[in-house]
């Protein structure tokens, strides 16, 4: 249920709706937007409808969300949500994702060494990257395969946004983790096998770190939405989501990349969007004309990876792009984006 305030309203009207909705048991959640002020009521259904929300003071209607995702939709919030990456680090400068600027987010798959991570965060900040992406938890489909190199992982991290002043997005794989990688990391990433790890979306909706959702590996857009209610209903509004492919029958590459959820979660919902071309395609080659669709496609953001010796990649090779190719098309995407009146 959404409650729309009159422009008359008042400061104390508007405490004394929050405070009887608390009593009865429900959450209310403020929306402030350029043409109105709307008040969310999460709970029960069944004891909302008794409740008589349309005689309060200040209020000018009541509205039913229909949408199963409430605090995402767009009739809770009818302007688009600017997501601010606040780094722990003093000296480095705040990232908005969700303006004008595309963001992007490069670096390594995973954090193998703490001369690897130097190399190739230099490499993604000198192209003018905002965020370094590096996992130092990796969810491997073999439990053979290298798996991160976990809190030792995290320090390099911290140790290089402290000497390079950029924010950092790393991926928390455990509730038990939470607390430990919010200490790091300036974005906690909700990875494509976790998106419905319902216990592991309530943990991070009660950090104060933004949180990006990646789309789950055979998960619809509406689902990947649900995942995001999760959070937002914990109290965390700072919500990004990640296009990063999903499995389908096509084997010509590792995912299929939908861009055609950019523009439908721009329609359902005012949370930023950004695409993973690299995870999506599993292939280098592929990275740069899907990088230039899903700026076209009015991503907020994009999600790139590099590595100056593939071959020798602990993981994901095959996809991360070498440093001059990323150089090259860093510079084709801010004539892209330039041209659509945005910018890299």
């Amino acid at each position: 249920m959404i409650i729309v305030l009159k422009k008359s309203a008042s400061e104390e009207q508007i405490r004394h709706i929050e405070e009887k909705i608390r009593e009865w048991g429900l959450q209310p959640s403020i929306s402030h937007g350029a043409e109105k002020t709307v008040i969310g009521v999460i709970g029960d259904e069944a004891v909302i409808r008794t409740k008589p929300l349309e005689v309060f003071p200040g209020v000018e209607s009541v509205m039913t969300v229909l949408k199963p995702y409430k605090l995402a939709s767009r009739e809770f919030h009818h302007d688009n949500t600017s997501v601010t990456i606040a780094p722990v680090t003093a000296g480095c400068a705040p990232t908005v994702i969700g303006g004008r600027q595309i963001v992007v987010m490069a670096g390594p798959c995973s954090v193998e060494s703490r001369e690897s991570l130097f190399e190739i965060s230099r490499c993604a900040q000198a192209g003018g990257a905002k965020i370094i992406r590096a996992g130092a938890f990796k969810p491997r489909t073999s439990p053979y395969a290298f798996q991160g190199l976990g809190r030792k992982g995290l320090e390099y991290l911290s140790e290089m946004r402290r000497e390079l002043g950029i924010p950092i997005v790393t991926e928390v794989m455990d509730t038990r983790d939470v607390e430990m990688v919010a200490e790091f990391a300036d974005v906690l990433q909700i990875g494509a096998r976790n998106m419905q790890n319902f216990n592991l979306l309530k943990a991070v909706g009660k950090v104060k770190v933004p949180v990006l959702i990646k789309r789950g590996l055979s998960s619809t857009i509406q689902e990947l939405l649900m995942s995001a209610e999760y959070v937002l209903s914990q109290g965390n509004p700072d919500v990004i989501l990640c296009e990063r492919g999903i499995r389908t029958f096509e084997p010509m590459t590792r995912n299929t990349l939908d861009l055609s959820a950019v523009p439908v979660i721009k329609r359902e919902s005012h949370l930023p969007v950004i695409v993973d071309p690299s995870h999506a395609t599993g292939h280098w080659d592929l990275i740069p004309s899907m990088s230039k669709a899903a700026v076209a496609a009015g991503a907020d953001g994009l999600m790139l990876e590099i590595h100056p010796r593939p071959e020798e990649a602990l993981s994901d090779g095959p996809q991360a792009l070498l440093p001059d190719r990323y150089m090259n098309l860093m510079k084709e995407l801010g004539t892209l984006a330039s041209a659509l009146g945005r910018s890299i």
